[in-house]
């Protein structure tokens, strides 16, 4: 009675309340919500961003079992140490992060991010467990839209370029007139067309692919219009063409500029008048086609030497479409690189690997000519070769650390292309070896000349007035 009096004279016990009560104003004012709970899941603190977070009251929550205050689904999102039953033993509580979700008393979804750890006494003895966690339902939000930004179809990227691609192909897909994609092979000219048709009206009809420079111009026009039974030797049935088999949908023609001149006039006539012939027949035969076309070449350059109708590219391109080269939208490259190898891993049964920082600096600097399907091709020999959870620069193709070696070389300081020994000795001789004046004669820098002049050995020949 004499100690319990003497703490109260000495204020001890009002500094330790101090003390509790400033504890508590500090946790109350954090912006994330906090729970603690004894290892029988009983509540013994809760803190006011966890009343806004969850839209219980403390007096709702204290002194009850989580689990049984927080249902149907559990707060924890039933995957924690306490979930088979009050928790036992020192080891019990595990540390654990999470991502929830989780239901606010109105009824609302969240999204919590969370963490659990576990109270120790002055002895180190788990005595329960503390929980923070904070909404991330508009962040993750957040996330999920930029995703589909940088996603149009079966095309990934998030290169400025790329998402003005995506904002073109978006605004082709609300109307059915005519496309014409230009850009270098391997780009993705047909995804494009793809992405196109699936965004459109159409997209619930056939999206139909035809390579024209593939064939022949007499297997082509068959391919395109079909035949009549006996329009040639073995034809003993009509067939449709593509084009029949587009109905309705989207026909995509690549490799456009490898039509015939004869083959062209045909195609403008589908465009003009919806309308054509088989092969051997005589009855039109009408179509409600979109029309999507796709070249490699300078169409421009080919009229210019009347190789391509001008008419039919003013058909065609009602709708320009231009897929930049993967070497002027660099920013995609790192994210093609994860997105090939995701794809591989998935294909092949293999578990998902990672390519190092090294590997992916040296896959940006390389320009790929053939583009994204040249990257696509080189991820895959680098997955085969690969045989850790890491993709290295040693696993790519020959040709691009070749080619990288090669580049090193070349930016290493060497002669100045504009120097050569007989325009540098003439400026040496007529400015009496001194080397600034034939620096200023050959209008370089001073240090440039040093460098040649020590590489072809007439250093020895000049002084430094």
């Amino acid at each position: 009675m004499r100690r319990i009096q003497a703490l109260f004279e000495t204020e001890t016990v009002a500094g330790l309340h101090f003390a509790r009560r400033n504890l508590e104003l500090v946790l109350d004012n954090l912006a994330d919500g906090v729970m603690a709970h004894t290892m029988n899941r009983r509540i013994f603190y809760f803190n006011k961003a966890a009343e806004e977070l969850t839209g219980f009251s403390r007096d709702e929550v204290l002194g009850k079992d989580c689990h049984k205050i927080f249902k149907p689904a559990r707060f924890c999102g039933g995957d924690c140490s306490f979930c088979a039953g009050p928790a036992r033993g020192e080891t019990a509580v595990a540390p654990k992060t999470s991502r929830v979700s989780f239901a606010a008393k109105d009824g609302s979804k969240r999204i919590l991010a969370m963490a659990i750890m576990p109270l120790a006494d002055a002895v180190g003895k788990n005595v329960g467990a503390l929980v923070s966690f904070k909404d991330t339902t508009e962040l993750e939000a957040l996330k999920e839209r930029v995703r589909h930004v940088h996603t149009c179809g079966e095309l990934i990227g998030k290169d400025p370029r790329t998402r003005e691609l995506f904002e073109a192909i978006e605004e082709a897909g609300s109307v059915s007139m005519p496309v014409l994609i230009l850009g270098e092979s391997g780009t993705g000219k047909e995804l494009v067309a793809r992405a196109v048709h699936d965004l459109s009206p159409r997209k619930t009809k056939p999206f139909v692919a035809v390579n024209c420079g593939a064939l022949p111009e007499g297997v082509l026009e068959n391919e395109l219009f079909g035949h009549v039974r006996g329009a040639y030797t073995g034809a003993v049935r009509d067939q449709r063409g593509r084009f029949e088999l587009a109905h309705g949908g989207t026909i995509f023609l690549d490799e456009i500029a490898e039509l015939s001149p004869a083959m062209q006039v045909k195609l403008l006539r589908v465009l003009q008048e919806h309308s054509f012939e088989r092969v051997g027949g005589e009855r039109p035969v009408n179509v409600d086609v979109r029309v999507i076309a796709a070249t490699n070449q300078d169409l421009q350059a080919l009229m210019g030497e009347r190789r391509f109708r001008r008419d039919l590219y003013y058909r065609l391109c009602v709708i320009p479409m231009l897929v930049p080269p993967l070497r002027e939208r660099k920013l995609d490259i790192p994210v093609l690189i994860d997105h090939f190898l995701d794809k591989v891993s998935k294909e092949t049964g293999r578990p998902p690997i990672s390519a190092s920082a090294e590997t992916v600096d040296l896959l940006t600097r390389f320009p790929w000519p053939g583009n994204v399907r040249e990257l696509r091709n080189t991820i895959e020999y680098a997955y085969v070769k690969c045989r850790s959870g890491l993709l290295e620069p040693h696993h790519l193709p020959s040709e691009i650390a070749l080619r990288e070696g090669s580049v090193r070389r070349a930016e290493r300081p060497g002669p100045h292309p504009k120097l050569t020994q007989k325009t540098v000795r003439a400026a040496m001789e007529e400015a009496k070896f001194n080397k600034l004046k034939a620096a200023r004669l050959l209008k370089v820098g001073r240090s440039t000349l040093y460098r040649f002049l020590h590489q072809i050995d007439l250093a020895a020949e000049s002084d430094d007035r």
